[in-house]
């Protein structure tokens, strides 16, 4: 359901239910340039070439322009430089609207290669601008996001402290963001701090979930297992004098776990299942799962390890 109400040619149109805002077109474009006539092939016709642009075509008395126009620029902002934004007074510059057939406000016209391609008119969901932005120029990452990914990319190339550091900022601005959070745990679990890495996933809100952060947390799971098993050589060599010796395979596997060594406690595991599958109520199989699980579905080694375990178990 739409109101309308006439007004120096121009009708205004607001949608029912829209936000609200009480800041001023003017004050509230910042470093949005306004287009005129004379600037409008350059800025509108010739930008548009390069990437999408969106023209907000609004008038100083339009109360509706005046709500538009924040959640319209924190759309724009969100998209990270995909569209801009331009703005366009109907009053000072009535030929382009009245040749796109413009007759209420507020209106915007998204222009890309030259051409008038997308629009809307009158107050819509920010959500709704979103989606009219992604259509445009497909889905964009948020700023802590890309924080995220960058730290990730980090993190595998081996600068943990790094990442660390980002995934931290990161939580200071959303501390509910469970990548950053699962991030965080895992970084400090890489850099030794058990204590560090149980008080990030303890301070997680509680109504946190998601797969990275059940692997954060059986990772932590893990590495307490593996805290206090020391040297592997005595422990090789009771396999070596008895292959049967599941608890010291078992010890091992971890041990193997905690120095990187994923393949080989995979293999550790695998030979018990293979020996003796209800050793210790199926303790290798569901030691298997939780290792997959910590480091995630993609990792080799739990590829690996799934192939390995289904052919025993499925033999």
């Amino acid at each position: 359901m739409t109101q309308t109400a006439s007004f120096q040619g121009f009708s205004t149109v607001s949608a029912t239910g829209s936000a609200s805002g009480t800041a001023s077109v003017a004050a509230a474009t910042g470093g949005i340039r306004d287009v005129t006539t004379a600037t409008f092939r350059q800025e509108v016709m010739a930008e548009s070439m390069k990437q999408p642009v969106l023209v907000d075509f609004w008038a100083p008395w339009c109360g509706p322009c005046k709500q538009l126009a924040p959640i319209l620029e924190r759309a724009v902002a969100a998209a990270g430089g995909k569209v801009k934004l331009v703005k366009m007074n109907v009053d000072e510059n009535p030929e382009i609207p009245g040749q796109l057939g413009i007759q209420s406000i507020p209106a915007v016209i998204a222009f890309s290669k030259g051409q008038p391609v997308d629009g809307f008119v009158g107050n819509v969901q920010e959500s709704q601008i979103a989606a009219f932005i992604a259509r445009l120029a497909g889905p964009t990452v948020s700023p802590l996001q890309e924080a995220v990914d960058e730290a990730a990319a980090l993190a595998a190339a081996g600068d943990v402290e790094s990442a660390a550091e980002i995934y931290a900022a990161v939580l200071e601005r959303d501390p509910a963001l469970v990548a950053a959070i699962a991030g965080l745990a895992q970084a400090r679990l890489a850099l030794g701090d058990r204590d560090g890495a149980r008080d990030v996933l303890a301070a997680a809100p509680a109504e946190a979930a998601g797969p990275e952060l059940a692997a954060a947390r059986a990772a932590l799971d893990l590495a307490d297992q593996t805290a206090q098993l020391g040297d592997t050589a005595e422990l090789e060599r009771r396999i070596a004098a008895d292959p049967a010796d599941h608890q010291s395979r078992f010890d091992l596997a971890l041990a193997e776990a905690a120095r990187g060594r994923k393949l080989e406690a995979v293999g550790h595991l695998i030979e018990i299942v293979r020996r003796e599958r209800g050793w210790n109520e199926e303790a290798a199989r569901k030691q298997l799962l939780q290792m997959f699980e910590a480091w995630g579905p993609m990792d080799e080694a739990s590829i690996q390890g799934r192939r390995r375990l289904s052919a025993v178990l499925f033999a």
